[in-house]
């Protein structure tokens, strides 16, 4: 029986080994953590994390061939294949601060392995890792191997939160990079047999080590940019008049463009988008490729820009002010059909109306009030640092904060409603019986264009839709304050 572990019980390191579990019955998987809570959830009926699908998956497996558990060097020990899916934040201090990516835990994960190896490895990078790191892990294992063989393959993940089942059941691609060498060639072959228990040959690619692991950044960058391209001319629509949904529905029938990643929003968010093009632009640097770098971080700075120009529109379209109103904010997390809130554009657009003295009531049903206090007190890329984590901050446990569970009450006397989550929910919401209990002028700005104007407009609401035609009530007033 062939054993693999997988260091890291995070957003990829569960969903991944949960699902090589189900497909692969013949492979005894452990998912190991340091953290004691966070494989006690796994163990639970409530886990850690919320996506579509995955407790069906866990509860398949969990106990038969699937194991979670905090015995970290006892499960590494015995397994042939190691995942290492440890995270890799955003380093806030030292060399490359605030866009390099902080590898101590893949060290610190590098050392442990050669450490407690008794038997040749294949180790596995699972995490979204900068170009070249597979030599420095190789030179951590080889210069303490004991004799012992490691293969290093990078087999970086492309899954998307809320459709991170079905991207795992149904993958675009696998990609597995490793040695242009014959043992390097047999890892990846091993590697390769895994998931050829239920993705198509065809559809698993083989590249060189750097080639794999440039392509996860170069995919996650590329993503960004298309949606950092459409809110760039979502801006430019209001201006004259245009409608981005057609626009975008316009290109994107060009079979040479495509129509995905062509939604019109709030900003991009997620752990992952805007860490990958920062530690993108850091590499370009560190290479003397000073003009490519600009060329990427611009997208950051776009989504910047979008998330700021929506707050002011909110403020400008108010009278110019939001201080002591009532703003209801529905949705928190970064995209529907996840709890995670990490860079969620709502955190930005929370703080700025704060800034203007704005009241804010908060409804996410899938996000808990101690996250959403802890996010808006957090610094930048704290988040990514839970050892840096400060006791929450009088302005996020302020009354200028409240955090209910229905949607009704967070709009109830308010006067000015954001959409920040595309939630399937507010699809649905009684518009009519909203507007009868919020103050007046009532006015919703749509960071998710998922409101019908017309319709809302008809009610009597103020509606400001992210690059379609303004509302002649704010039409002629400026975008900022």
């Amino acid at each position: 029986m062939v054993k693999i572990c997988c260091i890291g019980a995070g957003y990829v390191g569960g969903p991944t080994m949960a699902v090589i579990a189900l497909k692969c019955p013949e492979i005894e998987v452990a998912v190991v953590d340091i953290s004691l809570q966070r494989i006690a959830q796994w163990n639970s009926e409530s886990l850690p994390i919320f996506e579509p699908g995955l407790d069906e998956v866990v509860k398949a497996c969990r106990g038969r061939n699937l194991f979670f558990s905090s015995d970290v060097e006892k499960h590494v020990a015995e397994a042939d294949i190691v995942f290492v899916s440890v995270n890799t934040p955003t380093k806030t201090r030292g060399l490359g601060a605030g866009k390099a990516a902080d590898l101590t835990y893949w060290e610190s994960a590098a050392r442990m392995i050669a450490d407690v190896s008794r038997s040749d490895k294949i180790v596995v990078e699972k995490s979204t890792v900068p170009v070249k790191t597979a030599e420095a892990i190789e030179k951590i294992l080889t210069h303490n191997n004991k004799g012992i063989n490691f293969q290093i393959l990078s087999n970086p993940e492309f899954l998307a939160e809320g459709t991170a089942i079905d991207d795992l059941f149904k993958p675009d691609r696998v990609l597995i990079g490793g040695r242009e060498t014959p043992d390097g060639q047999r890892a990846v072959a091993s590697l390769k047999a895994v998931y050829a228990h239920w993705v198509p040959e065809d559809r698993i690619l083989t590249t060189n080590l750097w080639s794999a692991e440039l392509s996860k950044l170069a995919a996650n960058a590329f993503l960004a940019q298309r949606i950092s391209s459409v809110n760039a001319m979502s801006a430019l629509c209001e201006a004259t008049g245009a409608d981005v949904s057609e626009v975008a529905f316009a290109i994107g029938k060009d079979s040479r463009i495509g129509p995905r990643f062509l939604n019109s929003s709030v900003g991009f968010g997620g752990s992952c988008f805007q860490k990958d093009i920062l530690n993108l632009v850091y590499i370009c640097e560190c290479n003397g490729l000073a003009e490519v770098a600009s060329y990427w971080k611009q997208v950051v700075h776009i989504n910047d820009y979008q998330k700021n120009r929506f707050v002011k529109r909110v403020v400008s379209s108010m009278f110019n002010t939001v201080s002591g109103k009532k703003i209801a904010v529905l949705g928190f997390a970064f995209k529907k059909d996840t709890g995670d809130t990490r860079e969620t554009p709502a955190i930005d657009v929370c703080n700025g109306l704060l800034g203007d003295k704005a009241l804010l009531s908060i409804y996410d049903p899938q996000v808990s009030e101690e996250q959403i206090r802890r996010d808006l007190a957090m610094n930048k890329f704290d988040w990514d640092h839970p050892q840096h984590l400060q006791p929450l901050s009088p302005t996020a446990s302020s009354n200028s904060v409240r955090v209910v569970w229905d949607a009704y009450e967070a709009t109830k006397d308010a006067h000015g409603i954001c959409i920040l989550t595309e939630w399937d929910e507010f699809r649905k919401l009684d518009f009519r019986k909203i507007y009868a209990a919020m103050q007046k002028p009532a006015f919703v700005f749509d960071g998710r264009n998922i409101v019908n104007v017309d319709e809302l407009r008809d009610i009597g609401f103020i509606v400001y839709s992210i690059g379609k035609p303004l509302d002649p009530w704010v039409k002629d007033l400026p975008a900022s304050s």
